[in-house]
């Protein structure tokens, strides 16, 4: 009687996806290019502020990927939303739980600059892994090696080629363009872009008294009557940025673009864009921005959706990601 118990049985992996509070306009954008639908989870808080988390479905046995935007003024809210959701997968007896995180929070932290300071993009990934994260898929880290904080796998996705195709579609003379870093930090990521577009780079060397505050020492290179393109991986406060650009243009630069992976915009920082003697700010629709729909803002947006999916996908057939990139994911 008990012979067809020894038979095998058919096991089906099913991939499903949901999504986080932070962005969930991207998740969908993500879910449609998969032809996936955004699967039932309901978070809510209590009372007090605790964040509550509960799968609406079976999950036994299935890839789960969570999309996840770690920012804005309820960053913190955020990553405990993400940390509770996973531990209810991983209760729930998933097979795989993927964090799809497109900005990753408290990256800035990545060391030790001064005495009996936190390094914080360390402790968010040991709190990942603890909650039973089993890999993680993200965009442009504030510096690469933060991957080598985390025991799981780190996907690493990269927005600069997608930042160089918008630029590519222009009519710039890029014999008389220049990409720029604003620190020696970003000198390779402007490099590698610089190439992209075939054109000069030049590096911003400054000095920073305190944080979200930066003062532009000088420039290496040349940008006197160029076109210049600043590239950085995030924008926050913009008061860093606003004053390099008006260094620039004091120091003969032509038109001003600037661009960024995660355009954080804290406090008056799209007015401050606003006001700057800049073209355009073009950042991603990692991070909502509101500021881009309005008559005559500079900020413009594009789209890593497509992108985001490709991975996904390549992750959930266990391909090479690096294919995205046409082979080339070394940043």
């Amino acid at each position: 009687m008990y012979e067809n118990l020894c038979e095998p049985m058919p096991l089906k992996k099913e991939i499903k996806l949901y999504t986080g509070t932070g962005n969930p306009e991207l998740s969908e954008k993500i879910a449609d290019i998969l032809h996936l639908e955004l699967q039932g989870l309901k978070i809510e808080k209590f009372a007090n502020g605790e964040i509550y988390a509960r799968f609406d479905e079976s999950v036994r046995g299935d890839d789960v990927f969570f999309i996840q935007s770690l920012s804005g003024q309820n960053v913190n809210d955020l990553l405990m939303e993400t940390l509770v959701v996973a531990d209810a997968a991983k209760r729930a007896s998933v097979s795989k739980f993927t964090a799809v995180l497109p900005h990753y929070c408290y990256a800035r932290q990545d060391r030790k600059a001064a005495a009996r300071e936190p390094i914080t993009a360390r402790l968010v990934a040991n709190l990942l892994e603890a909650a039973g994260v089993d890999q993680v898929i993200t965009v442009d880290l504030h510096q690469g090696q933060i991957q080598g904080f985390f025991d799981i796998p780190v996907t690493h996705l990269t927005a600069l080629y997608l930042i160089g195709d918008y630029f590519r579609a222009k009519d710039f003379d890029w014999d008389n363009t220049v990409v720029v870093s604003p620190d020696m930090g970003r000198a390779k990521h402007a490099k590698k872009l610089a190439d992209y577009l075939g054109c000069e780079v030049a590096i911003a060397h400054k000095s920073r008294p305190k944080h979200n505050a930066a003062e532009v020492m000088g420039i290496i290179g040349n940008i006197e009557g160029k076109t210049c393109i600043v590239n950085d991986d995030m924008i926050d406060t913009a008061g860093t940025l606003c004053n390099s650009v008006k260094k620039l243009k004091e120091m003969g630069a032509g038109d001003i673009y600037v661009s960024a992976t995660h355009g954080i915009f804290s406090g008056q920082a799209v007015q401050r864009l606003q006001d700057a003697p800049l073209e355009e700010c073009v950042v991603t629709d990692i991070i909502p921005c509101d500021a881009a729909d309005l008559p005559g803002s500079k900020i413009r947006t594009i789209s890593v959706a497509n992108e985001l999916a490709e991975a996904i996908h390549s992750v959930y057939m266990r391909r090479s990601v690096s294919e995205i990139f046409g082979g080339n994911l070394n940043l």
